[in-house]
């Protein structure tokens, strides 16, 4: 198993084993609709040679959305932009991945326009007020909503989706007993705790059906005393393999987690990286699914390391960032590590300039040109 080798996942054929993972580009408009600098951006990322593009997580619901310039998939409104944005990666010949999310209790009103949902009425340090517990007709109108989002996905032109369970976002807020304070049928015990991520899924297959890749972005591990474990993580993974997923993405960490969570910065070392490698091993262990793991990649030996036991997959977000070609560099045979610095000054220009950029990268170009 190398990292350009050629692979399958349910049809999807992906010419490496990078993916770029899921990230906030800020690129949208205030209804979602993604704009042509979004287009733009996936347009370099296929250019420059990753195997697969997962787009930032896009809401499928309006009182789903957490940040502005957040993608979003909730109507038909935005389908001359949605294949726009697919059309663009495969003149590339790319392929793309929606990613869709509900926010659940990790938005606020003046981005949802209403009181948040969650699982429970709770206020926990990740949730920016107290949410209004999901009723069994909230839940159910949003997994409709997961389906129907994942069903104009699929005739938009994307080539798979993803369905965001980790990061304390809704599905993460049922499977976490952090956040998860039920004592119906939603509540309590892994399988019930999991009920809403299957509801989820099931949803979504009927509507993309099997022949369709549908994958899923799972923690490993909330990093919380009270939260989701790795044991609760392998349960649901189990059940997901045996429902036929098609892939799993491991991560971890919620707001909640500690500083830096669940995006850590200063990944200078090669013992830095890969953090979340021993739980996406764990976790590969358990089923029989591809795994993907994401987690502070910076070398394509560790990549190449990596592969060989606890993943079949690397993906990347903050590296493809400052270096959109960086896939093709490594496959061409230079094989220096990635120049990200792991600053998180890229989500900076997203929220006051209106998209996500490297400002090392800037910084350094401008006093060149000086």
């Amino acid at each position: 198993m190398t990292l350009f080798s050629e692979t399958v996942i349910n049809g999807m054929v992906l010419n490496n084993r990078l993916i770029r993972s899921a990230t906030w580009e800020g690129m949208c408009e205030p209804d979602g609709r993604p704009t042509a600098k979004l287009a733009e951006c996936y347009r370099n990322l296929a250019r420059g040679g990753v195997g697969l593009i997962i787009t930032g997580y896009t809401f499928v619901r309006s009182d789903g959305k957490q940040l502005p310039g957040k993608m979003g998939i909730a109507d038909d409104e935005c389908a001359v932009e949605m294949r726009a944005l697919t059309g663009a990666v495969h003149g590339e010949g790319g392929k793309i991945c929606l990613q869709l999310v509900h926010a659940g209790g990790q938005t606020d009103s003046s981005n949802a326009g209403v009181r948040p949902l969650a699982p429970s009425a709770i206020k926990v340090e990740q949730f920016p007020e107290q949410p209004r517990a999901m009723t069994f007709a909230d839940i159910q109108s949003v997994v409709k909503a997961f389906r129907e989002a994942a069903r104009r996905g699929k005739e938009y032109g994307f080539d798979a989706v993803q369905l965001h369970a980790a990061h304390g976002y809704l599905i993460n807020q049922f499977l976490s007993p952090h956040t998860n304070f039920r004592t119906d049928e939603y509540g309590g015990s892994p399988a019930n705790r999991s009920r809403f991520l299957m509801e989820v899924y099931w949803a979504v297959r009927e509507a993309v059906g099997r022949d369709y890749p549908l994958l899923v972005k799972l923690n490993g591990s909330d990093n919380l005393a009270d939260g989701l474990d790795l044991d609760d993580a392998r349960y649901a993974a189990r059940q997901l393999d045996q429902a036929g997923i098609d892939a799993i993405e491991i991560s971890s960490g919620t707001p909640a987690s500690g500083p830096g969570a669940p995006i850590r910065q200063h990944i200078n070392r090669t013992e830095d990286e890969a953090y979340n490698l021993p739980l996406a091993g764990a976790i590969k262990a358990a089923v029989r699914c591809p795994v993907i793991v994401v987690g502070g990649f910076r070398s394509p030996e560790i990549c190449e390391k990596a592969l060989q036991h606890d993943a079949d997959y690397i993906s990347m977000a903050r590296p493809f960032i400052r270096e959109p070609d960086l896939a093709n560099r490594w496959r061409s045979g230079d094989r220096s590590r990635a120049t990200c610095t792991s600053c998180n000054g890229c989500f900076i220009p997203a929220f006051k300039e209106g998209g996500i950029y490297c400002v090392v990268d800037k910084k350094a170009r401008q006093k060149e040109g000086d």
